[in-house]
C-alpha cells in the first residue's frame, strides 16, 4: 500500500514557502508515495475563538468538536491529513515567526487532539511524521521563531518531527531557485520523511542535523528560565517548544549545552504521556471556575465591562 504523504505551505503561489514544499513532495511522489498538496491561501480559516466548547467536552471525556467546523473548511482539511502517514508544513517567516495564516489553521486544531480522540475511539491510531521548512529574507536572527512556531502546531495532531530546515536570506518571490543548495535541502526534507515512514515507529528518529537547536529532545532553538507549573513541577531551564526540563552545563570545549534532567522529559508536549499532564490542568483549571459561586461572582462583574465602550475606528472595508 502506497504511503500517503501531504503538504500544507502558507506562502504565495510559486514562490519560495511553495517551491521548497513541491520539491520535498517531489521526492516522495518519486519515492512511491501518494501526495497531496494544498496552499491555505486557497482556503476560509477562521481563528480560533477560545470559546473552550472542545476542551470542557475534553475535560468530560466527550467529543462535541469545534463550533465553527460548518462554516470553514478547517474540517474537510483534517479529515484529510489525519489519513495521511507524513505531513510537510511550509511557511515564510514574518516578524521573526511563521505566518499568520499558518498560525491561525494549525492554533484550530484543538479539538482534533488526536490521543484524545483516539481514547475514545473516534479515530483509529496513526503514527504520523512530519517535515518543517521556514522560509524568509534574513538570517535565523530574524527567523529566531519560525521552525519553532510551526513545532508548537505538531503537538495536538502527534505528528512526529524528523527534519526542519530553515532557508534564510531569501525575501523576493522564488530568490530560493538561485540557490541550488536549497532546493537539495528542501528535496532532502522529503527524503527524511519518506525514510521515516517506511521505519516501524519504534525506530523512528531525528533524521536533520544532529547538532541543529538547543534542546536534545526536539531541537528546537528556543530555552527559557524555568517556572513554578500549576502542580508544583520546576525546571532551571525549560525547552520553549517541547517543555523539556533540565540544566544549562558547559562542556570540555568551553560551550555551553542543555542537559535534561533524569526527570526532565515527564512533561514532553512530543508524548501522549506529556500531553496528559496538560488535558489534566486544564479540567482542574475549568473544574474550578464552573462551581455556582465563581460563576455568580463574574455574572455580577461583568456587566461594568458589558457596558464599557470606547471609540474605535471605523473603516470603508468594514461597511
Amino acid at each position: 500500500m502506497k504511503k500517503k504523504i501531504m503538504g500544507i505551505t502558507a506562502g504565495r503561489k510559486n514562490s519560495n514557502s511553495e517551491i521548497l514544499l513541491k520539491e520535498a513532495l517531489l521526492y516522495c511522489q518519486e519515492a512511491g508515495a501518494e501526495v497531496t498538496m494544498i496552499n491555505l491561501r486557497d482556503y476560509n480559516i477562521i481563528d480560533c475563538t477560545g470559546c473552550t466548547v472542545c476542551t470542557h467536552g475534553m475535560s468530560q471525556g466527550k467529543n462535541l468538536g469545534c463550533t465553527l467546523d460548518q462554516r470553514d473548511d478547517k474540517k474537510e482539511i483534517m479529515e484529510v491529513m489525519l489519513e495521511q502517514d507524513g505531513v510537510i508544513f511550509s511557511a515564510p517567516t514574518y516578524d521573526l515567526m511563521a505566518t499568520a495564516t499558518m498560525a491561525r489553521f494549525l492554533q484550530r486544531s484543538l479539538s482534533y487532539e488526536t490521543a484524545f480522540l483516539e481514547s475514545i475511539n473516534a479515530i483509529e491510531h496513526r503514527d504520523r511524521v512530519g517535515g518543517l521548512i521556514a522560509v524568509g529574507g534574513s538570517t535565523r536572527s530574524w527567523q529566531s521563531m519560525a521552525l519553532e512556531t510551526l513545532q508548537a502546531g505538531m503537538f495536538t495532531t502527534d505528528i512526529k518531527v524528523v527534519d526542519m530546515y530553515l532557508a534564510t536570506r531569501v525575501p523576493a518571490p522564488a530568490q530560493c531557485l538561485l540557490h541550488d543548495d536549497m532546493i537539495a535541502r528542501a528535496r532532502e526534507v522529503g527524503e527524511n520523511v519518506m525514510k521515516a515512514v517506511n521505519t516501524t515507529p519504534e525506530e523512528r528518529t531525528w533524521l536533520g542535523d544532529p547538532n541543529m537547536g538547543w534542546c536534545p529532545n526536539c531541537h528546537s532553538n528556543a530555552l527559557i528560565l524555568g517556572e513554578e507549573q500549576w502542580d508544583g513541577l520546576h525546571f532551571p531551564i525549560e525547552c520553549q517548544v517541547c517543555g523539556a526540563g533540565g540544566t544549562l552545563e558547559k562542556t570540555d570545549n568551553n560551550k555551553w549545552e542543555f542537559v535534561i534532567q533524569e526527570d526532565g522529559l515527564c512533561r514532553d508536549r512530543t508524548t501522549v504521556e506529556g500531553r496528559a499532564h496538560h488535558l489534566v490542568e486544564i479540567g482542574h483549571t475549568q473544574g474550578g471556575f464552573y462551581t455556582e459561586e465563581n460563576k455568580a461572582i463574574v455574572n455580577s462583574k461583568i456587566g461594568k465591562y458589558k457596558e464599557l465602550n470606547f471609540p474605535s475606528i471605523e473603516t470603508n472595508k468594514s461597511e
